[in-house]
């Protein structure tokens, strides 16, 4: 916008943030409801130009489960810039702005949800796994019975919570769920109910959550929010029991979300091509302190590794050089003296690695990263004990 004058991005007030609430309507296309649910659990940006409000979002300060320990990551949700705005290059400038406050708080790591996955990796975002959601015929899971036994609860309670923060831990990515989730999932889905699966006089091995909507032929499907199961025979008894809706809902949707990434669901259908997918944008990582995401992290007892390295921020600016250390479980990135880097990595893949996005050193190969075999196949060991899943949409 000629002449106009330059961008400032400030702290909301209660003004400023109804006009952004306008402005994301007029971005989105539709009101957007977390804007208003969310504010009072993050920190809340606008940036104006000429006094007048044309981008902002919010961050929120969400510990995020990465080798089994949360990490600190500053989750940033219903960002927006105006249309008449964009093309100006100013979607960077805001995104740092409303990250450095959270980085002032200690914050090591950023999250978003975003199509725009390539601008995302010319600044240093990673997109660690696909997402998908998975639509089958509620007749499909009808009759599994392998996970007999289990007593099946309505309701949640705090024991159900704790166990779905230690299941999280299993897995890079999962929130470290804040005391506001269940409230704001559930004014999210109203009618959202929650069932855990339990052996007569254990602990629940499984915890469930549903709703029922319409899909687009207007027919009406179950909606599984959550599916947390810590054995194989749980899982079978949770998949059971959603198919014991076949009488009134002709399919059962596994949102964006909410299923585990193995394929415990495709071994229980009775059909090829019973399940429908769809493919949504993905989560992105960004590091935003190496150092200390290593230092944070949980790593393997049994890993005891020692790799020279360099990161850079793009294909002409390498960092000074480091030594990734690993032993005990503990881990940390130092800047090192000597000249041999057995590696090089951009920050992007530094990202993707510290999911556990590479699951071979074939797959880190490929994507770029560049070292002997060797070294790639003992970087990728480091984190491949944990799969990236991001079951928190936000």
């Amino acid at each position: 916008m000629p002449g106009s004058t330059p961008m400032a991005v400030v702290e909301a007030d209660d003004a400023l943030w109804q006009e952004y609430r306008d402005l994301t309507v007029r971005s989105y296309g539709h009101r957007v409801e977390d804007v208003t649910r969310l504010r009072e659990h993050g920190d809340a940006r606008v940036a104006v130009r000429d006094g007048r409000v044309i981008g902002g979002g919010l961050v929120l300060a969400v510990p995020q489960f990465f080798g089994g320990r949360p990490v600190l990551g500053a989750c940033l949700a219903g960002g927006c810039i105006a249309p008449e705005a964009r093309g100006s290059r100013l979607w960077s400038t805001l995104l740092e702005e409303r990250l450095r406050p959270l980085k002032e708080q200690g914050a090591v790591l950023a999250t978003a949800w975003t199509a725009s996955t390539g601008y995302g990796h010319r600044m240093g975002w990673a997109a660690p796994s696909l997402v998908y959601s998975w639509t089958v015929p509620t007749e499909e899971l009808r009759g599994i019975t392998d996970g007999c036994g289990f007593d099946i609860v309505h309701g949640a309670d705090d024991q159900d919570r704790e166990q779905q923060q230690k299941l999280a831990g299993d897995w890079n990515g999962p929130w470290q769920r804040p005391s506001w989730w269940p409230s704001w999932q559930q004014a999210e889905h109203p009618g959202m109910t929650h069932y855990r699966f339990a052996l007569p006089g254990r602990a629940p091995d499984g915890l469930l959550a549903i709703a029922f909507d319409r899909d687009r032929a207007d027919d009406r499907r179950l909606v599984v929010h959550d599916f947390w199961a810590a054995t194989a025979a749980a899982a079978t008894a949770m998949l059971g029991f959603l198919g014991r809706h076949h009488s009134r809902i002709p399919t059962v949707m596994f949102q964006r979300t909410a299923l585990p990434p193995v394929p415990l669901l495709q071994n229980h259908l009775r059909r090829a091509g019973a399940a429908r997918v769809t493919s949504w944008h993905p989560w992105m990582l960004r590091i935003l302190d190496a150092a200390e995401a290593v230092r944070r992290r949980g790593w393997p007892d049994d890993l005891d590794l020692t790799l020279p390295l360099t990161l850079r921020t793009d294909d002409d600016n390498p960092s000074a050089p480091l030594l990734l250390r690993i032993a005990s479980g503990a881990g940390d990135l130092t800047p090192h003296s000597g000249k041999q880097h057995e590696l090089a990595l951009s920050t992007r893949q530094f990202a993707h690695w510290y999911a556990g996005g590479y699951r071979t050193p074939a797959a880190a190969l490929l994507d770029g990263v560049h070292g002997e075999p060797r070294s790639v196949a003992q970087l990728v060991r480091a984190t491949a004990d944990r799969e990236p899943w991001m079951p928190e949409y936000f």
